[in-house]
């Protein structure tokens, strides 16, 4: 049996300044476009500061789903970050990193999963049924969309 893993990163550089960078992803509207999985955003009033929320509308195949979301960094230029949770459970933190190299950025995307303690196998049984994914692969599936996110941020921000 594969071992779990509960942390993924991967990181891009984008030939685009830091603060254009970090405006961009904190703007969680383009996750719909970015994202493979993501493919709307709906949020209201105050979007990216720390402590706003949205919902994330996802699909994989034939599976569609929600989450609730909560930014907990908006600390511009360095880190945006949000935690997601699915009918109240927690499921896991998405994060960017945002390093000036030159006149480029470095972006780091990280994910961590949060179905831990109390709740968990109810919050992996819902991940299952709604996206086709057993918690074991969660993170290699998570890391092939970090790939492509990044690299559709970096053609966006570069194109």
């Amino acid at each position: 049996m594969m071992n779990r893993l509960w942390k993924v990163e991967e990181s891009v550089l984008v030939d685009a300044p830091v603060a254009e960078v970090y405006s961009a992803v904190a703007d969680v509207r383009n996750l719909g476009k970015w994202s493979p999985e993501c493919f709307a955003v709906w949020s209201r009033g105050r979007r990216g500061g720390a402590g706003s929320a949205f919902v994330g509308f996802n699909r994989k195949g034939l599976f569609v789903w929600f989450t609730t979301c909560r930014v907990t960094r908006a600390e511009r230029p360095d880190e945006f970050a949000f935690r997601v949770t699915a009918f109240g459970l927690p499921v896991a933190l998405w994060g960017y990193r945002f390093r000036p190299e030159g006149d480029a950025t470095r972006v780091t995307e990280y994910w961590e999963d949060l179905r831990t303690g109390p709740g968990a196998r109810a919050a992996e049984f819902l991940g299952r049924v709604f996206t086709g994914t057993r918690p074991v692969d969660r993170a290699e599936v998570n890391r092939s969309g970090m790939r492509t996110t990044l690299g559709r941020i970096r053609a966006a921000l570069e194109g």
